[in-house]
């Protein structure tokens, strides 16, 4: 699937795209919605390129374009990408080749995109979709035993996490765009030792890193995805951090999972990177001899050659005092998604086995992402061995969980020898003191 659109000798007219830094390189181009800050007019769907954003609505208006891309570029002119995400992958193809045509050194259309730029500075952004459901899943297998066994050293895993891809539902009212600020959560915990839970601000508040999946066509309630056709049903990819409260989280998990714990909020990046922009950066799955192998519906050579994706992801926090001080964030762990026991084409294709519709807009956390090595733990609650182990800042303070007016910072880059680099720009968020 690697194409004209990948090349890495290709430049565009917007200069600051072409910096070997760049997070949004002409080979990227990824979408977001969003309007001049400040402003009251309407949410557009846009294209970043450099340090800009692209209306790809302009596109409509060049002679001789592709019909399929004006079609897909018709789409854009909406507060979300909802109606282009309905369009299917040879849509999308087809107005990313037309951008990168489009925004290349020398290209005619440079008379017609220009004047629709503007700085990503000088934007606010939106949710990328209306989302009608949200999914998230647990399906890093070093993030489950290092935190299983804070709870059952002998036996950390629970025994269907290596059959499947686990998950739950989640909420959507809460989530928000990076840059979110939230109130710390009030809700029952058990305090160690007591026999009577407390209703109190958790104090044990964690973040979880997360890559954020936008499913873009959906299928029909009753009509699996098969695991080989599941890539042709994700739209892209950008960051979420599954904030989530520890202490009512023990409290309040069995039976039934997660509730107060994890639907006060979730914070995801603006950007969508498409699955497309990603082709360049795909690695193989690997599934140990000695461990269970993938039942029928989750397994295809298609998936163990290239099913997997090496995506870099970075968690930094930056505190309140380091805020005033002038300071940089303190990079709390580095990791990439390649390390996931599940790939996404897997979580799609069990999510719908049982006949289950997914929608154009839906989203799908990919669980917290933890690689096998020091320092590639994606939440503190493993950082710190739950809360025993202090990390220590390079200002002089010390986290075992968040505290008030403390900014987690998510950062993603995919790389690899021969092909230009990509970001997934910054998924940002702050905690705000619990309501008195």
């Amino acid at each position: 699937m690697i194409n004209e659109t990948h090349h890495s000798s290709l430049l565009s007219w917007v200069a600051s795209a072409n910096t070997p830094e760049a997070e949004f390189p002409i080979q990227n181009l990824p979408f977001c919605v969003f309007r001049n800050a400040g402003s009251s007019e309407p949410f557009r769907v846009g294209v970043a390129i450099g340090d800009a954003i692209v209306a790809p609505t302009a596109l409509g208006a060049l002679p001789g374009i592709d019909p399929i891309a004006r079609e897909a570029s018709l789409a854009c002119a909406a507060p979300s990408l909802n109606r282009l995400m309905a369009l299917g992958p040879l849509r999308w193809r087809a107005l990313r080749l037309a951008l990168s045509q489009g925004l290349r050194e020398g290209s005619p259309a440079r008379a017609t995109l220009e004047p629709t730029l503007i700085k990503i500075s000088q934007a606010e952004f939106d949710l990328p979709a209306r989302i009608g459901d949200f999914t998230d899943m647990y399906t890093s297998i070093d993030h489950a035993i290092n935190v299983g066994r804070l709870f059952r050293p002998d036996n950390p895993l629970m025994p269907n996490f290596k059959w499947l891809p686990c998950g739950y539902h989640a909420r959507v009212s809460s989530i928000g765009i990076s840059g979110q600020r939230f109130v710390r959560p009030t809700g029952q915990l058990m305090p160690p030792g007591a026999v009577t839970p407390i209703v109190a601000p958790t104090r044990r508040l964690d973040y979880e890193l997360e890559l954020a999946i936008w499913i873009g066509t959906g299928n029909a309630l009753g009509e699996p995805i098969a695991l080989d056709a599941a890539d042709q049903h994700v739209f892209g990819f950008g960051l979420l951090n599954d904030w989530s409260a520890r202490d009512i989280q023990a409290w309040e998990y069995q039976p039934l999972g997660p509730l107060l714990s994890k639907n006060f909020a979730t914070t995801v990046s603006p950007w969508v990177v498409t699955t497309e922009a990603l082709e360049p950066f795909r690695v193989a799955w690997h599934r140990a001899p000695d461990e269970p192998q993938p039942v029928g519906y989750l397994e295809s050579s298609a998936n163990r050659g290239q099913g997997a994706f090496d995506i870099g992801l970075e968690a930094w926090l930056l505190t309140e005092q380091m805020a005033a001080a002038g300071s940089r964030p303190h990079r709390l762990s580095a990791t990439s998604f390649r390390h996931n026991y599940w790939t996404v084409g897997q979580m799609v294709a069990h999510h719908t086995v049982n006949g289950c519709n997914l929608c154009p807009g839906d989203l799908i956390g990919s669980g917290t992402q933890s690689g096998p090595g020091p320092g590639e733990s994606g939440a503190l609650i493993e950082i710190t061995e739950g809360g025993k182990r202090p990390v220590a800042l390079e200002n002089g303070e010390s986290r075992t969980f968040l505290a008030d007016g403390d900014t987690v910072i998510f950062r993603g880059r995919a790389q690899r020898a021969g092909f230009r680099g990509i970001g997934f720009g910054e998924c940002v968020g702050t905690v705000l003191p619990a309501r008195s």
